[in-house]
């Protein structure tokens, strides 16, 4: 079967460009996200122990399924990273890791990992450089600034992630991506499975 590369959007616009964005967007519609064939970029996020690390040392000779989301007080993202608990056991056993970036606080992701029953790695992007490298970031509306600012402890105040779903192979370089502009789309578990038994 050959090689399966989809990218999903659930909108009816087309993202345009394929750099990263040197201003937010005021918007999600406007994202400049990163395109399959693309490596994924030099940079650094932090662990639950508050250390930075590499994402591309993550991922280095390792397929990854790699997840972006808003944050634990979004109740989207926890059904969301909840559903590939679920899939997590099959997911490895077709060879890949699961790594969840979002803008919280590395304390914050502890809870999230309690109250969510979760396994697999969560790290913070709580600087949002991570998320501007990807093309996936926006300007946060105002009524979710209380939010993000508790979620980081102070330190995101003005971006938030599209939720974004991409899976790399052991070179780093995307060979699939969901996005969806609508916080409330979400890839479903079934749609995942499919792309992970397709992926070679």
């Amino acid at each position: 079967m050959k090689k399966f590369f989809l990218t999903l959007y659930f909108t009816c616009f087309t993202f345009l460009g394929i750099t990263a964005q040197s201003e937010l967007p005021n918007n999600p519609q406007d994202i400049s996200p990163l395109l399959i064939g693309e490596k994924i970029p030099t940079m650094t996020i932090q662990g639950l122990d508050s250390k930075m690390v590499s994402l591309q040392e993550l991922t280095k000779n390792k397929k990854t399924v790699l997840v972006f989301y808003r944050g634990g007080w979004c109740p989207y993202c926890n059904l969301h990273l909840k559903a590939l608990a679920e899939l997590e056991s099959e997911i490895l056993k077709k060879g890949y890791q699961i790594i969840a970036i979002s803008p919280d606080s590395p304390n914050e992701l502890k809870n999230t990992i309690t109250n969510d029953k979760i396994n697999y790695s969560l790290y913070s992007d709580s600087s949002g450089e991570l998320s501007r490298a990807f093309g996936i970031a926006y300007k946060a509306p105002e009524n979710y600034k209380p939010y993000i600012s508790k979620g980081s402890e102070g330190k995101n105040t003005d971006f938030l992630p599209v939720p974004s779903l991409f899976i790399l192979n052991n070179q780093s370089e995307i060979i699939f991506e969901y996005l969806s502009p609508n916080y409330k789309n979400r890839i479903s578990k079934e749609l995942l499975q499919s792309v992970i038994k397709t992926l070679k």
